[in-house]
Order: structure tokens, then sequence, then C-alpha cells
């Protein structure tokens, strides 16, 4: 007798994510998607499952931060410039006296508003940098890989206790869409 995920149509991949058959069917687009583009552009695809409500929904590359913005709170001038003069010998005090003095007083306090903000809110470890690795990574595997793996983003929950959780990369490569995925994990 068969298992209730796969009398409900869930297919069970290697980590445990259990996708649905329509799911199963976007991921088949998806990858048709690839190998049919030519080139680099910003039309492609990237998945993006919500797991608690088991939707799975697809943005291209170009709309990717609008849709999932990444938090650059941490990339802010006021703050770059601070932790380069700490870097460079300068005592906290100091360092932060050049920077009010470079920026003013209700500048850096902004920066640092929104830095705070960002970590007590949660980042689910999605900032410019793995933002851009994610670009950079899906670049070198569409000009690389054959077939090319399509990125599958599984987003983390933002409330409670579980606003600490990370997003997970996923690349999925075509066995994927037959309902034996195999994955590769990119984040820890």
């Amino acid at each position: 007798m068969p298992s209730s995920d796969a009398r409900a149509g869930l297919a069970e991949t290697v980590d445990g994510l259990f996708l649905l058959e329509d799911h199963l069917q976007q991921l088949r687009r998806a990858h048709e998607e690839l190998r049919c583009s030519g080139h680099w552009h910003g039309g492609l695809p990237v998945l993006l499952l919500e797991r608690c409500w088991l939707r799975l929904s697809r943005v291209s590359v170009e709309h990717l931060a609008q849709r999932l913005p990444p938090d650059c709170s941490q990339e802010a001038p006021e703050l770059c410039r601070y932790r380069e003069l700490v870097a460079a010998g300068l005592s906290a005090w100091e360092a932060e006296r050049v920077c009010w003095e470079d920026f003013g007083a209700d500048a850096c306090r902004e920066a640092l508003r929104k830095y705070w903000t960002a970590q007590e809110r949660g980042t689910q470890g999605w900032t410019l940098e793995t933002y851009l690795d994610l670009l950079q990574q899906y670049r070198q595997r569409f000009a690389l890989e054959s077939p090319r793996p399509v990125p599958l983003l599984v987003l983390a929950r933002r409330e409670g206790s579980a606003r600490l959780g990370r997003h997970r990369l996923l690349w999925l490569g075509p066995e994927a869409a037959g309902g034996r995925p195999s994955m590769r994990d990119t984040c820890p």
C-alpha cells in the first residue's frame, strides 16, 4: 500500500523536501526554459518555495531582488567606513567620531537603526552577499553545466523563533522533476 504522501501526490527529495505534482510541473517548465535558452539573460527562472503553504512560485532573475529583497543594512556607507577605520587601527570611539564628521550624526544613527532592526527581525541569511553569490553561481552553472540546474530557494519562516532560520539554496537537476530528485544544497 502506498504511503499517505504518495497518495497525496508528494514526491520526497533526498533531503526530506516534499514537492507536489504541480511543483514538479513548474520545475519541468523551468528546466525547459533553461534548455531552450541560448544565452544568459534576466528572464531566467528562480523558484521560491514557501514550505509552510506548499507554495512554489517562479520569479525571473531580474525581479528576484524585488520579490525577495536582500538585507543591505550592513552595507551602509557609514558602517563600511566605520569598519575600515577600526581595521586601520582607530579606536571604536575615534572611528565613530570620524564617521559623525563625515556623514553626520543623524545618518550614522539611521544606519545603525536599520542594521539593528534587520538583526532583530532576522535576515534568514539573505544578505547582499548571498544574493550576489546566487547570481554568480547561476551564471557559472548556466555556462558550464549541462543540463543546467534550476535554483530553488526554500524560504525560511519569518515568525517566532523560526525567524532566525535561514533560506536554503538548492540546485535542482532535470532528474528532480521526475520525482526522484538529486539535490545539492549550497548553503550551510
